[in-house]
């Protein structure tokens, strides 16, 4: 059975590093010129780190990525509402990572060229159509260079691994129409800078409505300083967006959420997904939540799993479904209506002069609590999930 797997990404060379592992040919068809390292920090949590570790990928992880000890949440004014401690700090048997998602992506690549071959993974192959044939499935790429036609490549399989903008889901779903802008509008980027709190810590801070911040540190040791490269996000909720586009540089070099051109939104989740042997990969709308790199881990592996299984196509692939429909889709759906509670977002924004800096509110503190706990039991990765998936 061969597996044409397009895009290059976190999910699309997890999956191919899992083929690998249970023997299925396959190859990565890759729209960029060139396999480098792009994009900013990105969260691996218990779950994903999981997966990762059983592909023997765990010493590379912590030797480039940060260790996150803490997640903790502050108001506007830094008044700490609520904190609690992640991955094995918080008695899990798998780290929470914060990494460069460059620096995954040429972990996941370099794992798999030295496993596969150089041959494995192709550039500058840019697909534009998949069709659906009698046994087989057909991908058509041109040159992204030229723009010239490339020789159509065909397989038993094509997985769509190219993101949120995916071809191969516009070709299965031609009515699924555009993300859903969420009204929140999003401005990344990373600075250099001294080690906060623990140095792992995961912070959040403020509130949509008056501008959130996300800050964590994503590379240790950066100079003789000690300095770390921190990631960091603004968000503001604002009617007034672009479309995403995480590439594109602000020309006004201004750190302002208020005018920033980033979109935060995500697709619909798809109530079926389509029984072609091409078949899109579903998680590429759930990062609100830090989960977009740990689905399409998860994806992966279960994708492989019933490949490695066996049978037919339709088979494989229904089984795929059967897993991980549902599960992504809720992820999606809790990303809309799980937020915490108008208590919590009052804590966000108490004025300067509260009590004392030690001011504490026991039903914010319950809120972020119970949100937290929903979140991990959603997405897959509360402490009887990881554990399940350790005994089978």
């Amino acid at each position: 059975m061969d597996v044409i797997i397009i895009g290059a990404g976190i999910g699309g060379l997890t999956l191919a590093l899992m083929l690998e592992k249970a023997g299925i040919p396959f190859r990565v068809y890759e729209s960029a010129q060139e396999i480098r390292p792009i994009g900013v920090g990105i969260s691996i949590l218990p779950h994903a780190s999981r997966e990762l570790t059983e592909l023997g990928l765990l010493e590379a992880l912590a030797e480039v990525a940060v260790t996150a000890r803490e997640s903790c949440f502050f108001n506007r004014f830094g008044q700490l509402v609520y904190k609690e401690p992640v991955g094995t700090f918080a008695g899990y048997d798998y780290p929470q990572f914060q990494i460069h998602r460059g620096d995954l992506q040429q972990i996941l690549y370099r794992a798999l060229v030295d496993r596969a071959g150089l041959d494995c993974v192709v550039a500058s192959w840019k697909c534009v159509a998949v069709e659906q044939g009698d046994g087989e499935a057909t991908a058509r790429f041109v040159d992204s260079r030229t723009g010239e036609d490339r020789p159509a490549r065909q397989g038993e399989a094509i997985v769509g691994c190219d993101s949120i903008h995916s071809i191969v889901r516009r070709k299965l779903v031609p009515d699924d129409g555009p993300p859903i802008y969420s009204g929140v509008n999003m401005w990344r980027g990373t600075t250099w800078w001294k080690p906060y709190l623990t140095g792992a810590s995961y912070v959040r801070a403020g509130w949509l409505a008056h501008g959130k911040l996300v800050i964590y540190p994503i590379r240790n040791k950066l100079d003789a300083e000690g300095r770390q490269l921190i990631n960091w996000v603004a968000e503001i909720e604002t009617s007034d967006y672009h479309q995403q586009d995480w590439a594109r540089p602000d020309p006004r070099r201004r750190c302002d959420p208020r005018i920033s051109d980033g979109r935060q939104g995500s697709a619909f989740p798809l109530e079926l997904w389509p029984h072609h042997a091409a078949r899109r990969r579903g998680t590429s709308d759930v990062s609100a939540r830090s989960n977009g790199a740990g689905q399409a881990i998860l994806d992966a592996r279960a994708l492989a799993d019933s490949f490695a299984s066996g049978g037919d196509v339709a088979g494989i692939l229904k089984a795929y479904e059967d897993k991980r429909l549902e599960a992504t889709a809720s992820v999606v759906r809790a990303n809309r209506t799980t937020r915490p509670t108008s208590s919590s977002r009052r804590s966000t924004s108490v004025p300067a002069t509260s009590p004392s800096p030690g001011w504490r509110m026991s039903s914010p503190r319950t809120s972020w609590r119970r949100c937290r706990t929903a979140t991990r039991r959603v997405a897959g990765y509360d402490k009887a999930t990881v554990a399940a998936r350790r005994r089978a």
